[in-house]
């Protein structure tokens, strides 16, 4: 242990822990803005110096060890003026259009130049001017408004292992790049998003949709029917002060219903027929010879990943279509049908924890019933933002049930919300599928909890199947490389994009680097999915009477023609360009 002085304050901490830790240990606060815990560690930006007794100059807290007697002080007028000329050098060549800004008010770099009292800028000289990369259907790259902290560089390549973007130039000249400043679009971006997570900034955005949504509803000839994914109703809440992790679902369908959409559906009763149809797709592979390992295709990042880095693999992934592209071929065919009204005239908006969805509606073969499966998709943040348009009192909403008749939904669907959620709820169906006999526990304990990789072997009616679930693509990686040289003898592979799931997708609440270092996020969000899944009467896709009826009236049997004409697509090999090294 070490013993040391911060602001007159007696720390005692472990050998190894930074000043800004032990700080912490003594709630004394020291402001960052490069500082991302575990994942940018670097000290670049230089807001966090302290003074250190008996040393010249100052120490960068995020990255300075403590030592034994050392006597730290965080805010002298010397330490104060060093962090305000930071800040003016990263202002004198950042856009400061705050009100026209996607962060205005969660910006990190805002909030300081608050605290500061930054009335003025007094350094005044050429700005640099980038044009803004719009070409994605998922992400905005505006450099104009990057401030050099790196963190989504960090994000991209030590958590997803990608390095689709990369620090670029020297001096006046840095920026933060693409391969040849290519777009987004034309690049190996998965648009995960989980760069937009890591930014302090707005210099990286989803691409906004509300505009297109308020038209729909606002258009009298167009029938508006809206579905929200499970992650989304544990998160909602966080953008109206409401704690991590809170399930709003009954006033998120109150609000969706107050800003005039015609029905309100649940996403995860497409869930419960993605378990079907990917539970029967694994059952005739494991039984019948099929390619194996069954890989899931419900994380759009994911599938853009393995399309551009192991196209040969591609017949190892589920022929399936995500939750939400199921449930709007089946809204645009049978529901449709149901209702007496020309498919044409219904507009599916799906709320989605993920930015990757809004790319993944435009990919070919998402139109299983003659139009496009999904009009639009919207990520939590900017249901939130549409939320506040209207002048909704979120927080003081009474709760509202899903509309019938596709409205009710499963504790298996629910889950599908969190890394192996989506394994989970379909060894729930497999195993009785494949047995004949009702489980007897529906908890699967090895493919829960936070770990980037989880391996099982389980023993469904004698036979072992060896299974894997990874959540975030630097861990999916690693499963790929042990399938591709035959080292791994796995039958069924889960794999998400988002380190930790949809929970923590880059459409979801942005949370700051302080929040981030202290609080479980994930956990938070992940509990309230299982706390979900516990309190359901069903709790088994293949259980759902919504399911069974479309079923027998529409679909034929699980895996049949007419399900897979709807609820089934395909892939391509695309082509990838990395930063040079």
């Amino acid at each position: 242990m070490i013993n040391l002085t911060i602001n007159g304050k007696s720390v005692q901490v472990e050998e190894g822990t930074t000043i800004l830790e032990a700080a912490k240990k003594v709630n004394i606060d020291i402001p960052t803005l490069c500082f991302l815990k575990d994942i940018n560690e670097v000290g670049d930006c230089r807001m966090c110096v302290v003074e250190v007794e008996g040393r010249r100059g100052f120490a960068t807290a995020c990255i300075q060890k403590v030592e034994e007697g050392m006597v730290v002080k965080t805010n002298t007028p010397a330490v104060t003026e060093a962090r305000r000329v930071v800040l003016d050098l990263i202002l004198s060549n950042h856009d400061r259009e705050c009100l026209t800004c996607t962060r205005n008010g969660t910006c990190e770099l805002q909030k300081l130049a608050q605290e500061f009292y930054i009335d003025d800028i007094r350094y005044k000289g050429d700005r640099n001017v980038h044009e803004i990369d719009d070409l994605s259907p998922a992400i905005v790259r505006d450099f104009n408004k990057c401030i050099l902290c790196r963190r989504c560089v960090a994000t991209c390549k030590k958590v997803q292992g990608i390095g689709a973007i990369d620090s670029t130039g020297r001096g006046f000249t840095s920026a933060v790049s693409t391969y040849k400043n290519k777009s987004l679009n034309d690049v190996n971006c998965t648009f995960c998003g989980q760069c937009i997570e890591a930014c302090p900034v707005g210099a990286l955005k989803e691409k906004d949709s509300t505009g297109e949504v308020w038209r729909a509803l606002r258009d009298e000839d167009k029938y508006v029917v809206v579905q929200t994914a499970p992650a989304v109703r544990v998160a909602l809440g966080e953008e109206f002060g409401m704690e991590i992790g809170t399930n709003v679902a009954g006033k998120m369908v109150t609000a969706l219903k107050e800003l005039g959409f015609d029905k309100v559906f649940d996403t995860n009763t497409g869930a419960d027929f993605t378990i079907m149809e990917e539970g029967t797709e694994f059952i005739e592979r494991f039984t019948k010879g099929g390619t194996l390992p069954m890989i899931t295709s419900c994380s759009p990042g994911w599938v853009r990943y393995i399309e551009m880095n192991y196209p040969e693999l591609i017949p190892n992934l589920s022929t399936c279509k995500s939750p939400h592209q199921m449930f709007g071929a089946l809204i645009k065919s049978y529901y449709a049908e149901k209702i007496n009204v020309d498919p044409s005239k219904i507009f599916v908006v799906s709320v989605m924890p993920c930015v990757a969805k809004k790319f993944e509606r435009t990919r070919d073969n998402m139109s299983g019933a003659g139009y496009k499966d999904v009009d639009a998709v919207i990520t939590t943040r900017e249901l939130a933002r549409m939320i506040k348009q209207a002048h909704i009192d979120f927080v003081g909403l009474d709760d509202s049930g899903f509309d019938d008749p596709m409205g009710e939904a499963t504790g298996a669907g629910a889950i599908f919300g969190t890394t192996g959620g989506v394994m989970e709820a379909a060894l729930r169906t497999v195993q009785e599928k494949l047995t004949g006999k009702e489980a007897e526990k529906l908890e699967y304990e090895p493919v829960r909890g936070a770990e980037g990789i989880k391996r099982a072997t389980l023993n469904i009616n004698g036979k072992e199947v060896k299974v894997v679930v990874a959540s975030g693509l630097k861990n999916a990686q690693i499963i790929m490389e042990e399938i591709k040289s035959g080292k791994a003898d796995y039958q069924f592979v889960e794999i998400m994009a988002c380190p930790g799931g949809c929970v923590m997708g880059g459409g979801q609440p942005i949370r700051t680097s302080k929040e981030r270092a202290s609080i479980d996020i994930r956990s938070k969000r992940a509990n309230a999915l299982y706390t979900i899944d516990e309190k359901s009467v069903l709790r088994k896709s293949h259980e759902n009477p919504v399911l069974k009826k479309i079923y027998k009236e529409y679909l034929g049997e699980a895996g049949g023609h007419k399900a897979h004409e709807l609820l089934h697509t395909s892939y391509v090999a695309r082509e990838k360009y990395k930063l040079e090294e």
